[in-house]
């Protein structure tokens, strides 16, 4: 799979993640936000809580798309999201949680793992 394809199959999985959540009643906050450290895909707020979110499209396996959200990446999302704290004080008061979606495109569903890890 081309590069091209795979920026393209991540941002439609973007957009079906941020869908998704709108449709919980989530409200959408940031999207794609970057720092030194890394990138936050989806940073929303729900009820009082702000939502840091990593989504992962994938064609069938459920396994692999949590598999690739290691440890060490878990540590840049987790550092990323100070650095949006940092950057946007009116936030630093609310509870923070870790969610990550997973699409599969092949069985036309979304898995969403609320508070999917601790930073």
């Amino acid at each position: 799979m081309h590069y091209k394809d795979k920026i393209a199959i991540g941002k439609a999985g973007e957009e079906t993640a941020t869908d998704f959540l709108r449709s919980k009643g989530y409200q959408i906050i940031s999207r794609n936000y970057f720092s030194p450290y890394g990138e936050i895909d989806i940073i929303a707020i729900e009820k009082n809580i702000l939502v840091f979110v990593e989504v992962k499209t994938r064609n069938s396996n459920l396994e692999t798309a949590l598999n690739s959200v290691s440890f060490s990446k878990q540590k840049k999302l987790a550092k990323t999201a100070s650095y949006f704290l940092l950057k946007n004080p009116r936030f630093e008061d609310m509870a923070t949680r870790f969610d990550i979606i997973v699409i599969l495109k092949n069985k036309n569903q979304i898995k969403h793992l609320i508070d999917a890890f601790l930073p």
